[in-house]
């Protein structure tokens, strides 16, 4: 059975073996800092594409202490991340930040919750901008486009729209994951430079927002908020005849924490952090959070 993953540290743990596989192929680099672990896995060729299952890109794994337990050290935890984030953006330019998901759905809300917290400056400029001291912010637009069954119409297509007036130099994009392992759930943050499929945490898999699509750079960024039922029933069980056995009737199910509300409501609170981090790098995430409320 095909296991379910769409973080690419987990991608790797499954590997069939090196295959001639060498850092030519694909690179993973690890690094601890402030009780964080920071995976970077550069996939360079074709043939690591394809023993991975992801395209070529960087990969950038952050896992921290669970987020449900405390959030005393969010603030540090989303300056480290937004400084790996801003490696992956343009140095210069405006950013357009995009919160997939459908917030009625409490795994699905991580990108609408989190949008709503980016200090949205686009709109900042001119005299306005210098009378108040901020002329040095990054220009960033947030949009939160829903869901193709709330708006008959793709994410991606209402930013592809957004995108033709906004002009940015780079898209973030946020959404829900799916792990492989339930002990992920809730603290890991997976950052990429190859975009992102719309839905992928809930199962309902969406045409892909990437630089091809969009025409400019798009970091994917996303917590991994489920876990495929079937890939629990045979890691818990070593059968795969037990994958079977929990979809009965070919129905797929999805399983999250019961805690999912607080993970929901601190992930988000990180991940906003850290892109407030990325982009106002001289300003305090907290303080940005609390204007952008």
């Amino acid at each position: 059975m095909q296991v379910r993953t769409d973080l690419a540290i987990e991608a790797g743990e499954g590997m069939t073996g090196t295959g001639g596989m060498s850092p030519d192929d694909v690179l993973r680099e690890e690094e601890s800092r402030d009780e964080a672990r920071l995976t970077r896995i550069t996939i360079k060729s074709d043939r690591g594409a394809q023993e991975l299952g992801r395209p070529r890109g960087v990969y950038i794994t952050a896992e921290v202490p669970p987020l449900s337990d405390n959030d005393e050290k969010l603030e540090n935890y989303a300056r480290l991340i937004g400084e790996e984030l801003q490696k992956l953006l343009p140095a210069e330019g405006s950013v357009l930040v995009a919160g997939l998901g459908n917030e009625s759905i409490t795994p699905d809300a991580l990108g609408p919750r989190a949008a709503q917290m980016v200090l949205a400056t686009r709109h900042i400029e001119g005299e306005f901008a210098r009378s108040t001291g901020l002329d040095d912010l990054r220009p960033a637009a947030v949009t939160v486009p829903g869901v193709l069954g709330q708006t008959g119409v793709e994410s991606g297509e209402i930013i592809r729209g957004v995108c033709s007036v906004v002009k940015p130099a780079a898209v973030i994009v946020i959404d829900a994951l799916a792990a492989r392992s339930t002990e992920r759930l809730g603290c890991t943050v997976q950052l990429c430079d190859t975009g992102i499929a719309p839905g992928s945490g809930v199962g309902n898999n969406r045409p892909a927002i990437t630089e091809e699509t969009l025409g400019v750079p798009v970091i994917g960024m996303g917590v991994p908020t489920v876990v495929d039922a079937r890939t629990v029933a045979m890691e818990l069980t070593g059968r795969e005849e037990a994958a079977e056995e929990v979809t009965p009737r070919g129905a797929q199910m999805m399983v999250t924490p019961r805690e999912i509300d607080l993970i929901i409501r601190r992930a988000s609170r990180l991940v906003a952090m850290a892109i407030n981090a990325a982009l106002q790098p001289e300003y305090s995430p907290l303080s940005l959070i609390a204007a952008a409320m």
